[in-house]
């Protein structure tokens, strides 16, 4: 089988994606039919000497279509075989089987996937998520000062709001802890305030 190995490998090297370009209206979504696979790996395959044929038979196991890859130059042979399983006993019930087995063997002997056209397989790419930025320099030294003015301890307030350093937060956790910080400052203002008013009475 090394000349057909070869040859095979050549035309793998070639051969595109089977891509979804036929729509299924029962799942609402598309998919590779074998027009799409035949035009996936078929110019690579027959550039390579190789020819595929695909006949349908029965045996005592029951009905099943062969894929066949041929070498011509070498008479090389492959073949995988994929059992029909019809659901209708009709020509349309048939037609169809011989189709889907079809489809899935020449995939698996042309070693290809179905996959989404170009635009499809840009528009469902993940976005890469950004790391979060570190504190400003701004916002560090306004925390700095909020820490004074409130009397709060930057140890005991670095461990509830569960960070090792002030250098480690983030622009979103700062944000946070000025809010917090400055709340804590309008409350002493108002305290004091007060007990002045009070004094002063």
């Amino acid at each position: 089988m090394k000349s057909i190995a070869t040859a095979l490998a050549s035309a793998q090297m070639n051969m595109g994606k089977a891509l979804k370009q036929a729509n299924n209206p029962h799942f609402r979504s598309k998919y590779a039919d074998l027009g799409n696979v035949m035009d996936a790996c078929l110019p690579a395959l027959n550039e390579a000497g190789i020819a595929v044929i695909q006949p349908a038979g029965e045996d005592e196991h029951g009905r099943f279509v062969d894929t066949i890859l041929i070498h011509g130059e070498s008479g090389e042979s492959l073949a995988s075989r994929v059992p029909l399983i019809v659901q209708k006993n009709d020509m349309q019930g048939y037609g169809s089987a011989v189709t889907y087995a079809r489809r899935y063997g020449l995939m698996a002997m042309a070693g290809i996937a179905p996959e989404d056209d170009d635009g499809n397989a840009a528009s469902k790419a993940a976005p890469k998520r950004e790391a979060p930025k570190k504190v400003s320099a701004e916002q560090f030294q306004t925390i700095k000062g909020l820490l004074d003015v409130t009397n709060t301890d930057e140890a005991k307030f670095c461990e509830f709001v569960k960070i090792n350093d002030l250098h480690d937060m983030t622009t979103m956790q700062a944000a946070d802890a000025i809010a917090m910080l400055n709340k804590k400052k309008a409350k002493l203002d108002e305290m004091n305030s007060e007990a002045g008013n009070g004094t002063a009475d």
